[in-house]
């Protein structure tokens, strides 16, 4: 039985993804895994059993990813799983913004004892008037899951979408609308566009990337649309952009005094993936890969490390090492297995950054011993015997 702590809501279509092995657990210390979704983990001391963490969600800067990797303990996140979601809210963000919905809203609530509203609305609708997205150059930064989306469905609209991602993935091409351009320089791509969308990932290399000297470059009267991350955006650069005119309207979803308190800012309350289906669809994805994890020591979708599959376990024992990515470690595992009288019938290995993660399937049982002296090797953070059902 395996024990499942969850540090926010998860919806019950993921949990009971999870199956009759697991078990949810209101207590930390005794977790084998952990379910979360927006709750900062930073100041989070893990237990030592604990093996993995799923992110049910894209971002993951509310968990320390290092120490995390240094524990020995794999991070998931589910990319696309809220991508629809998403993309639905940016298209409302940038009808909100091409239009003065809001503003005529309030206009008729405001007015809505007025006997001759209708009549006077015919008069007043001017101030509200706005712009067709048909015909205008959206600017997508990052095309990942939801950039992709978001741009193939600006075609859709009528728009012309121009998209930038240095560190575009042939699948990721694979998905993208053949009349959508590319751009190879930012500063280029925000001077031409009319819309310009952020979907890149918060990171220390992401961190104000949308900064002053780059909002100057975009034409006057752009709308910048942020469901990406706050902190990617200098906001007190958009706010003297808002300011002087030269952005006409910034649509964030991360709500702060900074944001709040903008000029021709519309601002919602981080909505981009609350729905229903979006809620569901990352708690499912992340409980499935908890459970490959667990049962066959597979990574799908790791944030701190790399990919490795060797399927389901179908006889047998698979080792499962976490270890410091250093130049001989395979060697020694293969060796020692070897000397041990020990057959490897299978091994998949992947590095990322300092770490790296090794599978290893061997036909029949291995011996304690055996596995006592492999985690006491130098560089080995954690290794963990799975037995096939």
């Amino acid at each position: 039985m395996y024990k499942v702590h969850c540090m926010n809501n998860i919806a019950k279509a993921g949990t009971d993804r999870l199956g009759a092995n697991y078990q949810l657990t209101d207590t930390l210390e005794d977790a084998d895994a952990i379910m979360v979704r927006s709750a900062s983990l930073h100041e989070t001391q893990f237990p030592k059993g604990l093996l993995a963490i799923a992110r049910a969600g894209a971002g993951v800067n509310n968990i320390p990813l290092d120490r995390c990797a240094d524990e020995g303990i794999v991070v998931f996140n589910t990319p696309g799983a809220n991508a629809n979601a998403v993309k639905e809210l940016v298209f409302a963000g940038l009808l909100l913004a091409s239009r003065d919905i809001v503003g005529g809203i309030e206009w008729v609530r405001a007015n809505a004892d007025d006997p001759d509203l209708g009549k006077h609305a015919e008069k007043a609708k001017k101030q509200f008037a706005g712009h067709e997205l048909a015909g205008k150059r959206l600017g997508v930064i990052g095309l990942g899951a939801i950039g992709a989306a978001v741009a193939n469905t600006a075609t859709r609209f009528g728009m012309q979408a121009v998209g930038y991602d240095p560190y575009l993935s042939v699948s990721a091409a694979w998905n993208l609308d053949r009349r959508i351009e590319h751009a190879d320089d930012l500063s280029r791509l925000v001077a031409d566009c009319d819309y310009i969308t952020i979907h890149v990932p918060a990171m220390d290399s992401t961190k104000n990337m949308i900064n002053a000297e780059l909002i100057s470059q975009m034409k006057p009267g752009a709308v910048v649309l942020n469901f990406a991350r706050n902190t990617i955006v200098d906001e007190q650069a958009m706010a003297a952009a808002l300011g002087d005119g030269h952005i006409a309207r910034y649509v964030t979803d991360f709500p702060n005094p900074i944001s709040a308190d903008m000029k021709n800012a519309i601002v919602l309350p981080h909505l981009g993936a609350s729905t229903t289906e979006a809620e569901e669809n990352c708690a499912v994805m992340a409980a499935e890969e908890l459970r490959d994890f667990i049962e066959n020591g597979n990574i799908t979708h790791s944030v701190n490390f790399g990919a490795v599959d060797l399927g389901p376990i179908a006889s047998g024992e698979r080792l499962a090492i976490i270890h410091q990515n250093v130049q001989g470690m395979i060697g020694k595992f293969s060796q020692y297995l070897a000397d041990s009288g020990i057959n490897i019938e299978n091994m998949a290995n992947k590095s990322r950054g300092t770490m790296a993660y090794t599978l290893i399937d061997i036909a029949g049982e291995v011996p304690a011993d055996v596995i006592d002296h492999l985690s006491q090797a130098e560089g080995v953070r954690r290794i963990r015997v799975i037995r096939a059902k």
